[in-house]
């Protein structure tokens, strides 16, 4: 099975990408801080994305993709290549729409998701012109979207993973040039995104017409094929992207409180979307056209191995994570104080990515598991757990943002997360699509030891660094690298000790891969 090597090439990228990321965030904690600017800024880039990961990357890629591949396999590359331009000429249509709309609403509309801002009339009008730059950035990564969705349909995921690093290479060079206009550096972030989104589009361009799948753009028509996506698609818009929508409801309300709690989720969040990405996107960006083969070909043992298989190394992988984030959430966001993050900034936004980290691996298993529906082309059921996840993340919003203000609003979107993880797991196996197979049964309890082992281990280390992390910027990072080999280690340790992974069984898959 080719699964390993699918994700280990999406979650590479996917690393670089968000490494880079990583550094684009320090650079706007220098620059922009935690104030007014920052704030608008959030909002500004987080619209498009929402949007993209509803409507492109969400409701689009889970009902296109098992389509796509099921017509390559049934019906060969020309009529799935055929059926790909009529969905492109559909969706620019409608995305031109949608951001001509969109750009006509924005003060309207921002004070729907915003309204905390109309309260301070400078950052709203900020806010206004920043977010019509970025807007237009929906139209370029949806088109993205659908070009990856046919590269990983041929198992080229290469190109796709790659595509996020340009828009962090273009932020990273809008940051080292905002010396020449110091008053609009969240200006220059706002067109840079915007830039990025079409570099982006021109590489999958490229990416296609290499792999033999060069697109044409026919006039729209809804073709018989095209109508299906439609139908598969709507209430995918909700399944696919509960995530973003919990977190559009968390930034509406946190945008009520004082200036820079929009801005301490944010960078909470970035920390905890790169396991996320890394891992969670990866294995489910690999499994979609697995599984859509193997269950369009009545592979039943295939399909099950697969999502297990998914579920136990994105388990590996993330549950670390999130006990590192919570952890070590302080000594870890010490990297960003610097400039305009300062201590004050530090102590405020680490409890929002340990609460966070709460959900971080709900999140993951979500992402492997919602493709057990998507490859049955079955988005209705997603949709009714998104909105059932919904209403307990706003309950538990509205109720934890009195006594923990915006702390209590990341805690309710990670045990929102966990609502939806489980929901989705278990109608998957009421319907005898998905149950854990003897390997998943003996490995999750043990990886879970191995984790709890390694966060006593961090504690340990930490308190055994808690001068090192009071000292300079340097002697900061020296005990944050520390802290992490010995997180690290533990965990390797354990592991093995434990026996939570069959790690010669991951050696022999990558040697017949290699070969």
């Amino acid at each position: 099975m080719a699964l390993l090597r699918s994700v280990a090439t999406v979650g590479g990228f996917t690393l670089a990408s968000r490494v880079l990321g990583f550094i684009r965030d320090v650079m706007f904690a220098a620059f922009l801080g935690a104030g007014p600017a920052a704030d608008a800024f959030v909002i500004a880039q987080r619209l498009p994305n929402m949007f993209r990961s509803l409507f492109a990357e969400g409701a689009f890629s889970a009902a296109f993709v098992p389509l796509f591949a099921g017509m390559i396999a049934a019906e060969g590359r020309a009529a799935a290549k055929s059926f790909a331009e009529d969905a492109l000429a559909v969706l620019l249509a409608a995305l031109l729409l949608f951001v001509l709309l969109g750009e006509a609403t924005m003060p309207w509309f921002l004070q729907l998701i915003a309204p905390g801002f109309t309260a301070e009339p400078e950052k709203y009008a900020l806010t206004v012109a920043l977010t019509r730059i970025t807007f237009p950035y929906l139209l370029f990564i949806s088109l993205v979207s659908l070009q990856g969705g046919i590269l990983n349909s041929i198992d080229r995921f290469a190109a796709p993973a790659a595509t996020p690093i340009l828009l962090n290479l273009f932020l990273i060079g809008a940051f080292a040039l905002s010396g020449l206009w110091p008053d609009r550096t969240a200006a220059g972030q706002a067109w840079a995104i915007v830039l990025a989104g079409f570099a982006q589009f021109l590489w999958l361009v490229f990416s296609c017409a290499r792999a033999g799948m060069a697109l044409s753009l026919p006039l729209p028509r809804l073709t018989p094929q095209v109508r299906r996506l439609l139908r598969v698609m709507v209430p995918g818009v909700f399944g696919a992207g509960v995530t973003q929508i919990n977190l559009l409801v968390s930034t509406a309300i946190a945008s009520l409180l004082p200036t820079g709690a929009v801005s301490y989720l944010y960078y909470a969040d970035r920390l905890n979307q790169l396991p996320l990405g890394v891992v969670g996107i990866a294995v489910g960006t690999a499994i979609l056209p697995s599984l859509s083969r193997q269950i369009r070909t009545e592979d039943a043992a295939g399909a099950a191995s697969t999502q297990n298989r998914g579920i136990e190394l994105a388990v590996l992988l993330t549950l670390p994570a999130a006990v590192a984030l919570g952890v070590a959430a302080r000594p870890i966001l010490a990297i960003f104080e610097r400039g305009h993050f300062g201590a004050a900034e530090v102590l405020a936004t680490a409890p929002a990515l340990a609460a966070y980290a709460v959900g971080l691996p709900a999140f993951v298993l979500v992402k492997v598991l919602v493709p057990g529906f998507f490859a049955r082309h079955d988005t209705a059921t997603p949709v009714k757990i998104a909105v059932a996840t919904m209403v307990v993340n706003l309950a538990l919003t509205l109720a934890l943002m009195g006594p923990l203000a915006h702390v209590g609003i990341a805690l309710a979107t990670g045990i929102a997360g966990w609502f939806n993880a489980l929901a989705v797991g278990f109608l998957l196996h009421r319907r005898g699509h998905f149950s854990f197979d003897a390997r998943s049964r003996r490995n999750l309890p043990r990886i879970c030891l191995a984790a709890v082992g390694m966060g006593a281990v961090l504690l340990i280390a930490e308190a055994s660094l808690a001068g090192a992390l009071a000292g300079t910027q340097i002697v900061r990072l020296a005990a944050l690298v520390a802290i992490i080999l010995a997180g690290l280690a533990s965990y390797g340790g354990f592991a093995l000790l434990l026996g939570a992974a069959e790690w010669q069984d991951i050696r022999r898959r990558l040697r017949r891969q290699a070969a």
